[in-house]
């Protein structure tokens, strides 16, 4: 046990960071480091779980893993970084899917130690459940199916007029001339670049959207349904243009709110109102440990902050507040002439700024990638792992590509290196602002860098 005890004090910073690597960027990159640190510390004397873990993660579950067991609390959760919830949904989230809700779990039938059969001890390998639609996904993919099923097969039968083909019609015009845009029409983009951004998801080559005409005369109909539902499946991943976390020093206080694709502005206020849509309110939030700067600074959010996503992911902010507002954004760094990073900017009540240029961001994903790959551990490290320094050489690394995709802001108080507050951390609220359009092109960018497989972390102790 003392041997396995001072391994991990000497390899968990390396373990930690190649772990963080692989996160999927739902929550905060303050609380996904302690969620790995304290699941670290449960298995420090557990050397195959903590190896099946590492495997599992490091590989995207290609290969086979054990269960990764913690003990299981009174109330079932596990309290990390001052937030509570459900083991496995927590690292479930951290590592497959960001925007999973916890009643959206199905564990796999060899996990032993499945969340869902109340055990004393709990897996929480990410690869021992899977993700199942909700009961309102499910009602409207079993409703369209039951249309899809009941279209005439072909063109003749269409004259009957019954009331299924005319249902029917309708479902191919609505996919056809809303969902599907016309053949060879060019993608809408703003101002004078010609940088031409990918396609964001890959549709099937093997099962191509039908056009109008086929349609209506109900040819080639197994593709057809297959198309559409590749579109809902697209549709309900892109439904969300963005991601706002708020914080009160260093403690994240609320759930993550999700911004709506239909929604192309969204205010953040000091208000009350609890109903979401396009306006997320700070003052409906509580806080057990609110600390009276933070109260202060809480009663001068006032009308607070509208974002707005505008063209193809590109995003302005206005400031609504009688008081200024300060940020943090590569763009505003790269327009000043400063090094990414490096300013915290004022935006003074009033002013209509951008604040994040998507293309702009591509192009800086394109460029510090490589830098990214080629600083991740090979087989010269310790048992597979690099120390926690791996990235310095290249002076990049994933977690630096993943704050372009990332706009911060403070309320009332700034912060930087001229200030007595270092970090946004030390101001009394601010919000994190995760741009969703950017952050799935970066994991493309990554998946493109990424040319041959990397091998399994998997420590040796």
């Amino acid at each position: 046990t003392q041997h396995i005890t001072g391994t991990m004090s000497v390899l968990g910073p390396g373990i930690v960071h190649s772990l963080m690597f692989h996160r999927q960027g739902g929550d905060n990159e303050g609380f996904a480091k302690r969620a790995i640190e304290s699941l670290l510390k449960k298995l420090k004397e557990k050397r195959e779980e903590l190896d099946s873990l590492i495997t599992a993660v490091t590989t995207n579950g290609l290969h086979p893993s054990k269960c990764v067991t913690i003990q299981r609390t009174l109330d079932g959760r596990l309290q990390v970084a001052g937030r509570k919830g459900f083991p496995h949904v927590i690292y479930a989230r951290l590592w497959r899917w960001p925007d999973l809700h916890k009643n959206e779990l199905k564990h796999v039938t060899f996990c032993q130690f499945a969340f869902d059969l109340k055990y004393d001890s709990v897996c929480v390998n990410p690869y021992h459940y899977e993700r199942v639609a909700s009961s309102s996904t499910r009602l409207q993919l079993s409703i369209l199916y039951d249309i899809m099923t009941n279209i005439p097969s072909t063109a003749a039968v269409v004259c009957h007029c019954s009331v299924v083909s005319i249902l029917s019609m309708f479902v191919c015009l609505f996919v056809c001339l809303f969902l599907q845009p016309p053949a060879g029409s060019p993608r809408r983009s703003q101002g004078h670049s010609t940088t031409a951004l990918p396609r964001i998801y890959n549709q099937c080559p093997s099962t191509p959207v039908p056009t109008l005409s086929n349609c209506l005369l109900f040819q080639n109909f197994s593709n057809f349904k297959i198309a559409v539902l590749l579109k809902m499946s697209h549709f309900k991943e892109n439904c969300f243009w963005g991601s706002i976390c708020y914080f009160e020093l260093d403690v994240q206080v609320g759930e993550m709110f999700q911004v709506q694709s239909s929604c192309a502005v969204v205010t953040m206020d000091g208000c009350v109102d609890p109903s979401g849509g396009d306006r997320l309110c700070l003052g409906q939030l509580s806080n057990v440990h609110r600390t009276s700067s933070s109260h202060r600074a809480r009663l001068h959010v006032g009308r607070g902050v509208q974002l707005e996503s505008r063209g193809d992911g590109d995003v302005w902010m206005r400031c609504l507040s009688d008081h200024a507002l300060f940020v943090q954004s590569w763009y505003l760094d790269r327009e000043a002439g400063r090094a990414p990073g490096d300013g915290v900017h004022k935006i003074h009540p009033g002013a209509y700024v951008k604040v994040f240029d998507l293309r702009q961001c591509h192009r800086q994903m394109q460029q510090q990638a490589t830098a990214v790959v080629g600083a991740i551990p090979g087989s010269g490290s310790v048992g597979g792992i690099a120390p926690a320094g791996v990235c310095s050489s290249a002076d990049v690394g994933a977690d630096d590509l993943r704050r372009l995709c990332i706009v911060r802001l403070s309320f009332v108080k700034g912060w930087g290196s001229d200030n007595p507050r270092q970090s946004i951390k030390d101001t009394p609220c601010w919000l994190e602002v995760h741009l969703h359009r950017a952050l799935r092109l970066l994991d493309q960018v990554l998946h493109q860098t990424t040319s041959t497989p990397r091998p399994p972390l998997v420590g040796r102790f």
